[in-house]
C-alpha cells in the first residue's frame, strides 16, 4: 500500500489491520514516494514488515512479494498446525467449530462434532517407548485425513486425543462414519524393534442441534467419550441427555 491515500494514510491501515485477529500475519509493504528514513521508520512501527521507494523496478517488487507471501504462508502453518501430526491444533480446531455452528444454525443443518482417544496409549509408551506412541498419533492423523471428506475438519485436540468436526451429517451419520474408522485403524501393524503392536481408539459424538453450542458439543462429545470407555473402548458413543447426569465422569483413569 501506499504512504499517502485519500481519507486514510497507509499507517493508518496498517494499524487497523494489525488489531483483526485474522489479519495478524498478513505481510505488508509500502510502496512510497517518501524518502524521509524517519518517516519511514515510523510507518513501519506500526506493523509493516518492508518499505520500498518509488520508482522500484518491476522485478524487485514481485521478489520482495513473492518473499514476504511464503513467508506468511510458514508462520500460518506453524501458528494453525500441530508440529507432531501436521493437523490443525487445539485453538484452530475450536475456531472451525465456532464457525461449524454458525453456519449450521444459518442453513438449518446438522452437523456433529467428535472427540477421538486412543486408547490405553499411556501403556504403548510405557511399553514400546514414545517412539511408538508418536507412530501412533501420525498414523491416526493420516487415517483421518485420508478417509474423512474434504468439507469435515480434522485437528489434534491434544496429547491423544483428537477431534473432527463433521458439517451436514447427524448424530448416527457420523457413529457410521467413525466406526468404519475404528475398524481400519485397528487393523494397522505398528512395529517398534522385534515386537509388533495394534491399536484401538474410542470415540464420542454430540449432535447439532441437540447440543446448541460450540461448548455445549465439546462438554458432550467428552461425556460419551468417557462413556466409550466405561463400555470397554474400541466403540464409539453418540452423547446424550443422560451422560450430564451424576457419574458421568466415572471410570475416566486408565483411558
Amino acid at each position: 500500500m501506499d504512504m499517502y491515500m485519500p481519507e486514510c494514510s497507509g499507517p493508518e491501515l496498517a494499524r487497523v489491520l494489525r488489531q483483526m485477529p485474522g489479519h495478524v500475519s498478513l505481510p505488508i509493504i509500502f510502496l512510497s514516494s517518501e524518502t524521509d528514513r524517519e518517516r519511514q521508520f515510523k510507518a513501519l512501527e506500526v506493523g509493516a514488515d518492508g518499505f520500498l521507494t518509488k520508482p522500484v523496478e518491476p522485478r524487485r517488487l514481485v521478489a520482495e512479494v513473492s518473499l514476504r507471501a511464503e513467508r506468511m504462508r510458514t508462520l500460518h502453518a506453524l501458528m494453525v498446525r500441530d508440529g507432531l501430526t501436521g493437523l490443525f491444533n487445539h485453538n484452530t480446531i475450536m475456531q472451525f467449530l465456532e464457525l461449524g455452528v454458525a453456519n449450521a444454525r444459518r442453513d438449518g443443518r446438522p452437523m456433529c462434532f467428535a472427540m477421538i482417544d486412543v486408547d490405553r496409549f499411556k501403556r504403548v509408551n510405557d511399553t514400546y517407548g514414545h517412539p511408538a506412541g508418536d507412530q501412533v498419533l501420525m498414523a491416526l492423523s493420516r487415517g483421518l485425513r485420508m478417509r474423512l471428506r474434504e468439507s469435515d475438519v480434522v485437528g489434534r485436540y491434544g496429547g491423544e486425543e483428537f477431534a473432527v468436526v463433521l458439517p451436514g451429517v447427524d448424530g448416527h451419520q457420523a457413529r457410521g462414519i467413525l466406526d468404519a474408522l475404528r475398524a481400519s485403524f485397528a487393523e494397522v501393524l505398528f512395529y517398534a524393534g522385534d515386537a509388533t503392536f495394534t491399536c484401538t481408539f474410542s470415540a464420542g459424538v454430540a449432535a447439532f442441534p441437540r447440543f446448541a453450542g460450540a461448548d455445549t458439543l465439546v462438554e458432550a462429545a467428552d461425556l460419551a467419550l468417557y462413556r466409550a470407555k466405561r463400555g470397554g473402548r474400541d466403540r464409539v458413543e453418540i452423547a446424550t441427555a443422560a451422560d450430564f447426569g451424576p457419574g458421568g465422569r466415572e471410570g475416566a483413569d486408565g483411558r
